[in-house]
């Protein structure tokens, strides 16, 4: 795999080394001929493929062969490198450093410097806008420089290539990222059908109206060149009662636009140290760009409340921490989801920048019925409550879908444990009192 590039690689490296150092070493071409060039048909199509999506020319594509390199081969660089030099003194010239567990040669910006301008200025001030933040790898984090250490030159930073990058060439997709302290998002999904869902004509029809942005985005912000006047991203909120179908509704919508939806876990992201809370939503937005998944901030009043007036330092860094999260939301370019019991508790701000507003109202008699009809396990040799006693149960009973739920599983279980041939109306109210005992509420 990436056989050809490596070879290619190897060839600018034994070329340049050559011009530079004088090196009597025969390159496989003639050194003092043109810089040695890897055509069409042996390029890898993962790598014609990024190069054509984002419009690479060859001096990038060798950059980006530079950075995968270690991942190909580890040892390859050094290899070529001792190979090459006749002294240790010409080290300086090629940059490159080692990692704290990575002990090959890494390369760095001078690396890439070197090997593509030697030491014409003028040509390694032009190639070095490569690594400016408006470049095309900066802007759709393909790779960037490392930090550097105060007062050190940009260009001794490593060139760090993004892990799901190197996924997408290496395996031909991009792994899940793991649930983590630099991600702390969790990956969820359902095994239920859009059918399943039970909501109003209301909140369907406005579920409706993500899912067409989803599926009809890039015609939208490029062919028809709305990107001028839209921001990039789309934003909404849930809102409403708690077990009305909020998060079953964000997997659905990932399920049917065949995204992947992350639940982020605020408790990892909200910190009492100033400024951690930003660092955490940067890395977690970093990852998230350009990739097609869906955000779901559950509970979202935690980090998406009201700012409140200023009476001390605490108070200043929390209003500045809701304009961050506003600023960085409408920059996301894929769909982020708040969801909250509340929509009142959502700072006003959010709510003017939301494209949509979704309310989840708790079902209504009808409703209920459906879900109990549709929860409730049909077996042969089980038998369920009449329709018209499941209809009695739902305009009596005032309950959520997660509340159906509940009681249809507590139901199911004391039957089996009992080995019970069915599930009566009774078992039924019973669990109704369990839930509504749960809630406070009075039976």
């Amino acid at each position: 795999m990436f056989t050809n590039e490596l070879n290619w690689l190897k060839q600018i490296i034994e070329w340049r080394f050559h011009r530079h150092f004088g090196h009597d070493r025969n390159p496989g071409k003639d050194p003092s001929g043109n810089f040695p060039e890897l055509s069409v048909q042996q390029k890898h199509p993962d790598l014609t493929s990024l190069a054509g999506k984002y419009r690479l020319n060859e001096a990038e594509e060798l950059i980006l062969i530079l950075a995968l390199a270690p991942h190909l081969r580890p040892s390859f660089l050094d290899e070529v490198i001792r190979k090459n030099l006749k002294s240790s003194g010409d080290f300086p010239h090629i940059g490159g450093i080692r990692g704290s567990k990575f002990r090959g040669f890494m390369p760095t910006g001078e690396t890439a410097l070197f090997l593509l301008a030697g030491e014409d200025l003028v040509h390694r001030n032009r190639l070095g806008q490569i690594f400016s933040e408006e470049h095309p790898f900066a802007h759709h984090r393909i790779l960037w420089l490392e930090e550097v250490s105060k007062g050190e030159p940009r260009m001794s930073g490593a060139i760090i290539i993004n892990p799901d990058v190197v996924d997408q060439l290496l395996t031909g997709k991009v792994s899940r990222p793991r649930f983590s302290a630099d991600f702390p998002a969790e990956y969820i999904t359902t095994e239920l059908e859009d059918s399943d869902m039970v909501l109003n004509k209301t909140t369907r029809r406005k579920l409706v109206e993500l899912q067409n942005w989803l599926s009809h985005r890039d015609t939208l912000m490029n062919r028809w060149n709305l990107k001028r006047w839209v921001k990039p991203g789309y934003r909404a909120l849930f809102h409403g009662p708690p077990g009305t179908g909020k998060t079953l509704a964000a997997m659905i919508l990932g399920k049917n636009t065949g995204r992947d939806v992350f639940r982020i876990d605020l408790s990892m992201v909200v910190s009492k140290f100033i400024g951690e809370t930003e660092k955490n939503l940067s890395q977690l937005f970093s990852r998230a760009e350009n990739k097609e998944w869906i955000l779901f901030f559950d509970e979202a009043d935690a980090l998406f409340g009201k700012r409140t007036s200023v009476r001390d330092a605490h108070d200043k860094y929390a209003n500045q921490e809701v304009a961050y999260l506003l600023q960085r939301i409408e920059n996301h370019n894929g769909l982020v989801v708040l969801a909250s019991n509340f929509k009142s508790n959502i700072d006003e701000a959010f709510i003017r920048r939301f494209q949509s507003v979704i309310f989840f109202p708790p079902p209504t008699a009808a409703e209920r019925l459906l879900l109990w009809k549709k929860t409730l396990p049909v077996q042969k040799d089980l038998s369920l409550p009449t329709e018209e006693e499941l209809s009695a149960v739902a305009k009596k009973y005032e309950i959520t879908g997660s509340g159906i739920v509940n009681v249809v599983q507590h139901c199911a279980l004391d039957a089996l444990a009992g080995k019970k041939s069915s599930i009566t109306l009774q078992a039924i109210q019973a669990g109704i009192e369990r839930e509504y005992q749960k809630e406070g509420k009075v039976f």
